[in-house]
């Protein structure tokens, strides 16, 4: 199944071929518009994807009737109040998509007339955050009327060197958006590492699907036990050195939550997990959770031997230990019964005599004994 980016790169290969059939109009003349069978329905497609726009004034004219607005590849710096027109009438509007346009700000009433919406896409993108002097871009209500928002994708959608300020303002967002309905979060590739606040996704509570792949998280350092319908947990490509038992205990609790639908998944590859006791606990936790945790099987930390860095697949690091284990308790059960026979052989030489003078009568009556017995053998 061919892919958005696949679709519309050759709508406008054949722009040409297709120009009779454009319905965009004057306004968006550079743009392709029409009915596209889209997500197994006929939809009408809006794409002005590379055409060279430096501001969104042509918005102003988008069809009434649009489903998909693909307007990517252009250089916008700054998204305005109403993009869509204050008497904008967008009922039908479900997808947009603005990747890739260089977008550095955006208004705090940028987006108007758009509440049926479902898919927000703004990835690839400079989006600054708010200094602390600076309030001019931090609108935290810049989602707010996104009623019906069920995927939100900001994958490398902000400025670089902007962890703190992002974490924050991604907070204060979901606080102001009322994004109840939000399923899907795409935040990979931000540079990432740490929430001020752990409860960052608290209010986002249909929130199934988390993706925070490609930054640089050191642990799991927010709080997911309130997302009761998480379902899929991205981590991959991060910062991560070791999950600690309460991180793993973290999981399971939410793994197995009787409420649940869902099965958890868990993804955790490519993280610089060290290769000691914590790495040999995760392993043993994979072989009994209910976490679905993917290609558990090639997991592997980063261990140094004389200054080289090398790395080794968890299940071969917990059978090397249990090896070394089960080998150290042989040598060890081995060296404590010659410790014991050489102290009981000790004991009977220090107390010989007491040995000696015990024994006696009982060789002396065995001695008789056998006397006894070999005189009536010659008797008979």
């Amino acid at each position: 199944m061919k892919t958005f980016s696949q679709v519309f790169f050759l709508a406008s290969f054949f722009a040409p071929l297709w120009s009779k059939y454009n319905e965009c109009g004057n306004e968006l003349e550079k743009c392709i518009c029409g009915k596209q069978y889209m997500e197994r329905e006929t939809k009408f497609v809006v794409n002005c994807t590379n055409t060279h726009f430096t501001n969104t004034d042509v918005l102003l004219a988008l069809p009434e009737n649009t489903n998909y607005l693909i307007f990517t590849g252009n250089y916008l710096n700054v998204l305005p109040v109403n993009i869509f027109g204050e008497d904008a009438d967008l009922s039908e509007l479900e997808v947009i998509d603005m990747s890739n346009n260089a977008i550095r700000e955006i208004k705090g009433k940028t987006f108007h007339h758009v509440n049926k919406v479902r898919r927000l896409i703004l990835n690839h993108n400079n989006i600054s955050i708010a200094e602390e002097y600076d309030k001019n871009f931090h609108h935290p209500r810049v989602f707010s009327n996104f009623e019906n928002l069920q995927e939100l994708h900001l994958t490398n959608a902000f400025a670089d060197n902007t962890d703190a300020e992002l974490a924050d303002d991604l907070h204060d967002i979901f606080v102001n958006s009322n994004l109840t309905k939000l399923y899907k979060l795409h935040l990979e590739q931000n540079e990432i590492k740490n929430w001020r606040d752990d409860r960052v996704f608290c209010d986002l509570p249909n929130l199934h699907d988390l993706y925070l792949g490609d930054n640089n998280i050191p642990s799991l350092n927010f709080n997911i036990l309130c997302l009761k319908k998480l379902r899929f947990l991205d981590l991959e490509h991060n910062n991560i050195t070791k999950f600690s038992e309460r991180d793993l205990d973290t999981f399971d609790q939410l793994a197995n939550d009787k409420s649940r639908t869902d099965t958890f998944t868990l993804e955790i590859g490519s993280n610089p997990l060290k290769c000691d006791s914590a790495s040999t606990n995760l392993y043993n936790w994979l072989q009994k959770t209910n976490v679905r945790v993917r290609n558990k099987d090639v997991l592997q930390c980063v261990g140094a031997k004389f200054g080289n860095p090398y790395k080794v697949n968890l299940k071969k690091l917990a059978e090397s230990k249990h090896a070394k284990i089960s080998k150290a308790l042989a040598v060890l059960l081995i060296v404590l019964t010659c410790v014991l026979i050489s102290l009981a052989a000790a004991y009977v030489y220090l107390k010989k005599d007491n040995f000696k003078t015990k024994l006696s009568p009982m060789f002396e009556a065995i001695t008789r004994k056998v006397h006894y017995t070999t005189i009536e053998s010659q008797d008979v």
